[in-house]
């Protein structure tokens, strides 16, 4: 172990007894491939990570059920389950799209659980159309196979330490890297950090737990300043690959370099990772329990920066329904697996039913023609915009506009501030519904509605000991 690594333990609360109490971190990495029709997985390799595992060992098991995919970690001898989680993943996305209609992709992915004292079976799960979990590939590690990476080596970068409540298995571990900053710009990194540290514990409910977060920070510096910018001609080799126009979406933006991700993060104890892209052009995205973005020095960052940590956290689905994202492939009437969306089957029994404010009528009405009038107009504007390539100061006033507008809209609303079932969410303008009229899920506003508060305390108490502030 390194003179570095050793005092990288003492720093996080690892040593002595905790040290020995804690097990190892494995992580399975693996590469999945296939089309829209067809997936195809296959180990690439097995790793002991730096840092001991920094997870709650009374929440080794997830009864969340959110994800599209779902793995367990089973022991091969007995079949007990000895570690389980859901996520979401690129991969997930990118097979919704028109691409994968027609054309092969890699993708790599990971997979980290408490090292097993004995040889253990993964098996990963994926939901059918109708949103049950089906299994889609098994696979074999035995902790002594002498494959198994156990090197060590050495950090990218300092690990600073923004805020630590207490020891990492008793807190939920949050990880902020850097991406796009010059060895020049750590400074502004630390400073960045810090800064969107306090936005998020701003907004409820994350401000009555902070607490219950140690945060902390890493940035291997880049070559040069900024991130990939393909539809503009912009491209950089930044560490992770972090890049705009995903699948084509211009503001979407997200880290490509899975391995190199993986690499640099086992430095820290991590349960969720948020990326700091050095950037003024709005863009972010979120995949649940992989990573969020933002574009730091946006006017919107502040925004950016919760709403998509919103979807990475707690597997929160966009409640807005006029941009052009593919829908997920799953059919109207389908239950959505995401917690602040429904399809509304039975009103007297769906997933925030007792959080329904009295007196209020479900479905519950809302000048929906109205603003998707107005929504109509704004995208063509944006669009006008994005034509002639004009500065980001005006799309960003565009952006201010809309949201004076919308606060004016929804202060009108009847049901302002009661918790019912609105059509119109995860894309779709019918057929799904969200809890309240306006929420950061569905506008650039400053709140979360009732059926995403709870979704994200849910996860703080997965996540640590207790969800006492």
């Amino acid at each position: 172990m390194t003179k570095y690594l050793s005092l990288l333990l003492l720093i996080l609360g690892y040593a002595g007894a905790a040290c020995s109490a804690a097990p190892a971190t494995m992580r399975l990495d693996y590469y999945h491939t296939g089309t829209a029709a067809t997936e195809v997985f296959s180990v690439d390799r097995v790793v002991i990570e730096p840092l001991p595992w920094p997870g709650n060992p009374s929440q080794a098991i997830d009864q969340s059920n959110l994800g599209k995919y779902f793995f367990e970690v089973r022991s091969k001898a007995s079949g007990r389950v000895l570690f389980s989680r859901g996520f979401a993943s690129i991969y997930g996305e990118w097979e919704t799209t028109e691409e994968a209609t027609k054309t092969t992709r890699t993708f790599s992915e990971s997979l980290r659980f408490p090292e097993p004292q004995e040889p253990i079976e993964i098996e990963l799960k994926k939901r059918d159309p109708q949103n049950a979990w089906m299994t889609i590939w098994k696979t074999s590690i035995d902790p002594a196979d002498m494959f198994v990476d156990r090197s060590k080596p050495v950090p990218p970068a300092p690990l600073i330490e923004i805020q630590k409540m207490g020891d990492p298995a008793d807190k939920v571990d949050f990880l902020i890297l850097g991406e796009g900053y010059t060895a020049a710009e750590m400074d502004k990194f630390v400073a960045d950090a810090r800064r969107m540290t306090d936005v998020l514990f701003s907004i409820a409910p994350f401000k009555e737990h902070r607490k219950n977060f140690n945060v902390w920070a890493l940035c291997p510096p880049s070559a040069e300043s900024g991130v990939t910018r393909p539809s503009t001609g912009v491209y950089h080799d930044s560490p992770l690959g972090t890049a705009y126009d995903t699948f084509g979406f211009e503001r979407y933006m997200l880290a490509s370099d899975n391995k190199a991700l993986r690499k640099i993060a086992q430095f820290a104890p991590y349960e969720f990772i948020e990326i700091l892209a050095n950037n003024r052009t709005y863009g972010g995205g979120g995949i649940f329990n992989l990573y969020s973005t933002v574009a730091v020095d946006n006017a919107f960052a502040n925004y950016i920066f919760v709403h998509e940590f919103g979807h990475h956290f707690a597997g929160l689905t966009d409640e807005y329904y006029v941009a052009a994202f593919a829908d997920g492939g799953l059919p109207e009437a389908t239950e959505p697996w995401e917690p602040n969306a429904t399809a509304l089957k039975d009103p007297a029994n769906f997933k925030w039913a007792d959080l329904v404010t009295a007196g209020t009528p479900l479905p519950t009405p809302w000048n929906k023609e109205k603003s998707e009038a107005y929504w109509r107009q704004i995208e063509q504007r944006r669009a006008q915009l994005r034509k002639e390539k004009r500065p980001e100061s005006e799309m960003e006033a565009l952006f201010r506009e809309q949201l004076a507008t919308e606060k004016k809209l929804f202060a009108r609303e009847k049901h302002k501030g009661h918790v019912g079932a609105f059509e119109g969410a995860g894309y779709r303008a019918k057929g799904y519904y969200r809890s309240e009229v306006n929420c950061m899920m569905f506008s650039r506003v400053d709140f979360f509605c009732a059926a995403c508060r709870r979704a994200i305390e849910r996860v703080i108490q997965m996540y640590s000991s207790s969800t006492a502030a």
